[in-house]
This record gives structure tokens, sequence and C-alpha cells, in this order.
């Protein structure tokens, strides 16, 4: 089975995605089939129509079916995948999700590609539903951060939307972030924040990250709009918000764990910012069972 290269924009779930994420799927597959599939060409050496089940192995949120889908369809236009499903409902361990429909080759040269995709986003979707599930109640938002897999960003952070969370910024070019280093290159906070209100639009809001009570009091002073508290203890933490008022909005950011989320937000910053809900996320397990021709 050879590719065929044909790229598409599309929605996902309703949501524009923005980027033509053909392009990822098919370098996806081309990792995968460097030239030809070479175990189904000896099986398989000619077309026949076939069918396959896709089962859920555990409890969770589904997540990435357009690109589950969609990865089929790249390597035949022809194939079709069946489901009562949508991203972001609850799955049990054996429900019978859908049929994939197409090509006998076409199924087994997408299965592993089609199913990491599908197996990544329900993990990070599923950990994100589980970690908003804490935060119930509070007025605390959960947001995600750029620790995504290369080249996997968009479909990563779609995954936090679908279980649940926000997305922080998308990348370099969405939002103003002033870390250590950006604070370090300018000489100060007080500084790099006006730096950047001079370069930037008037209606982008300017975040900065502190490590310390004092650096919290100079980014009041210039008017930051959000203040991060980096890896910052719970006491200090609580002094910090305490500082900040509704003077900037805050957030928490750092060793933040699925077990520390009850207790951050009970102390009232605005936003927990996690790399966990996409790096740590487990896979959520499935497969694709009971091939058959037809």
């Amino acid at each position: 089975m050879k590719l065929k290269e044909k790229t598409v924009s599309f929605m996902i779930n309703g949501v524009n995605l923005k980027i033509n994420i053909d392009d990822y799927i098919l370098n996806a597959l081309k990792e995968d089939i460097t030239s030809d599939d070479v175990t189904t060409n000896a099986v398989m050496p000619h077309a026949k129509l076939g069918h396959v089940d896709l089962i859920c192995k555990q409890d969770g949120i589904i997540c990435g079916l357009e690109v589950f889908k969609r990865t089929f369809k790249l390597l035949d236009s022809n194939s079709k995948f069946i489901t009562k499903y949508h991203d972001g409902d609850k799955i049990k361990a054996g429900d019978y999700i859908g049929e994939v429909i197409g090509d006998i080759r076409v199924l087994l040269s997408g299965e592993r590609v089609a199913l990491n995709y599908l197996q990544r986003m329900s993990g990070i979707a599923t950990y994100t539903h589980e970690s908003v599930e804490v935060l119930k109640g509070f007025k605390t938002k959960l947001l995600d951060t750029r620790k995504t897999t290369p080249n996997n960003r968009i479909f990563e952070k779609y995954a936090v939307k679908v279980g649940g969370g926000t997305n922080h910024r998308y990348n370099l070019s969405d939002g103003i972030l002033i870390k250590d280093n950006h604070i370090g290159a300018a000489g100060s906070i007080t500084k790099a924040i006006e730096m950047a209100r001079d370069y930037a639009p008037f209606v982008r809001k300017i975040e900065v990250e502190v490590e310390n009570l004092e650096q919290v009091k100079e980014a009041l002073e210039a008017k930051a709009d959000i203040i991060m508290l980096d890896n910052m203890n719970n006491q200090m933490m609580k002094e910090a918000v305490a500082l900040i008022g509704n003077k900037a909005q805050s957030e928490c950011s750092g060793n933040v764990t699925k077990e520390r989320l009850l207790e951050i937000a009970e102390i009232g910053v605005d936003f927990i910012s996690s790399g966990a809900i996409t790096y740590a996320a487990p896979i959520l397990d499935f497969s694709m069972k009971n091939l058959k021709p037809y």
C-alpha cells in the first residue's frame, strides 16, 4: 500500500482547527510506511473489500474520531468509518465504538497510526476531564501549556478542550508571557512589561511569571494583567493571591499534578496551568478486531 497524497482542511466536532491537519497525518503515515507495507502486500496482494471493529478497552472520554477516520481516508478516499459516538462522549471498557469499511490493505496499513491518534487524544481528554472534575465548585480554570509532543500540539490541545479544559496560548505568536529568561534579557520585570506594552497591540494582555513576593509587588506596580505564580509553595501562594487581590488575575504553574489541584484551587487562584494534562496523560486503550472480508 502506497500513500496517496491529498490535503484538505476540515472541522473537528465543529471546532475550526485553522491548520491543515492532513499534513500531520500524512507525515505520521510516512513514518510508518516509508515505501510500502511489506507484510500486508505479502498476504493481500490485491484489493479486497473488508471491515473491522473498533473496540474500547478502558473507561474514559473518547476523542479523535475524525482524525481516526481521516487516516484511512487519506490512504483511500473510499474508506468509511461508521460510529454513533462523538468526541467528548463517555465510554466503557468493552464498548463497540464502530466499524471501519474499506480495502483490507488500507485497514491493515492504517491501523497503527489511526489508533495512535485515537488513543493519545482520548487519553488526554480523559485525564483532563478527571482533573476538571476535581475543580468543580471553584472559580479556578484548568489551562494546558506548550509542553506538547512536537508536531502534535493541535491534536493535544484539541483533546484538552474536549476533556473540559481551557487552552492557554497555542504558540509564541498567540500571547505575551514574560518568563524568567525574558526578565533576565530585559533587565527587570518592570522593564520587560514596559517593552512588551510598547511592542504589543493594546488589546493584548501581558502575563508575567514571578517566583517570590517581591516580584509579585513589582509586577503589580508595572500593571501586569496576569501574574503567574511559578513553583511557589502553598503558603507563599496564599500571600501572593492576597497581594494581587483584584488588581490582576492570578495563575499557578509548576509541579501541578492532579493530586495537588484541590489544595491549589482552595487558595483562590484564577487559573492553574498544567503541562501534565498533555505530557503525563496515559493513553486510553482501543483495539481493531475481527477483520473480515465481505
